[in-house]
């Protein structure tokens, strides 16, 4: 299984997966970890328990809509979490991933604290709010903005992401930094320097990037190049 790590403190495992390694087939040949993608659930469960034995816990997934819902975890779940779009664990026990194929995979952690998140930031979830939303939770948790630290995985890049022209300029309203150019020159979203804009407004100021552009890169899912493919993921734990 190749995957990255996150530096987000001595005491939080966190990294982004790829989609090199793992047991699935064509077309979503590697490490999937989507189970909503039409991929046999024996190879997602697989590919899954590799991803638990990195991060060493159990690994809680939502059912994500491109919304702004946050669950608190302080201790394992019972059963599905439901449908939520960040995911927020103080319990060493309880490691949180999203998954995404073009999004913005975003962990957060105050190693202070023993308060991490996971974040899936599509288009519609950082116009929506998921990041302030995630952070609010955090806080609620016991974390302090001024102490958590951020990561941001591999996603579609400003220069690949083309969107109309009206769609642009009404994410650019909501989420300032956003509008851009694609690289053959057509209105586009930099959906990763929202993301940083918003963390940065929430107070933080420590925040890791990726230059990985998953609509180039072919070592990561992409559903605008693809289609029909996986999901790669970020994942995060609080150790202590």
């Amino acid at each position: 299984m190749a995957l990255d790590e996150a530096e987000l403190g001595a005491g939080v495992r966190a990294g982004f997966t790829s989609r090199l390694g793992g047991t699935s087939l064509a077309p979503y040949s590697g490490l999937n970890l989507g189970d909503h993608v039409g991929d046999d659930p024996q190879a997602v469960a697989r590919n899954r328990a590799l991803l638990a034995s990195w991060v060493g816990a159990d690994v809680v997934f939502s059912a994500q809509v491109h919304g702004r819902g946050v669950v608190v975890l302080d201790g394992p779940p019972t059963g599905p979490v439901g449908e939520a779009d960040a995911l927020v664990s103080c319990d060493p026990s309880v490691a949180v991933a999203v998954v995404v194929a073009d999004c913005v995979p975003v962990l957060l952690a105050d190693d202070d604290a023993g308060v991490v998140a996971a974040v899936h930031a599509g288009r519609p979830g950082l116009v929506a709010g998921v990041l302030q939303a995630a952070l609010d939770a955090m806080v609620g948790a016991g974390a302090r903005r001024d102490r958590v630290v951020a990561s941001l995985g591999p996603s579609i890049a400003g220069s690949s992401y083309e969107v109309p022209a009206a769609m642009r300029d009404e994410v650019e309203a909501a989420v300032p930094g956003t509008a851009t150019l694609t690289s053959w020159g057509t209105p586009a979203l930099d959906l990763p320097a929202g993301v940083v804009g918003v963390l940065r407004a929430q107070g933080i100021s420590s925040i890791a990037t990726s230059s990985a552009d998953t609509w180039t890169d072919r070592d990561y899912y992409s559903f605008r190049r693809e289609g029909r493919t996986g999901r790669f993921a970020g994942v995060v734990r609080p150790t202590h």
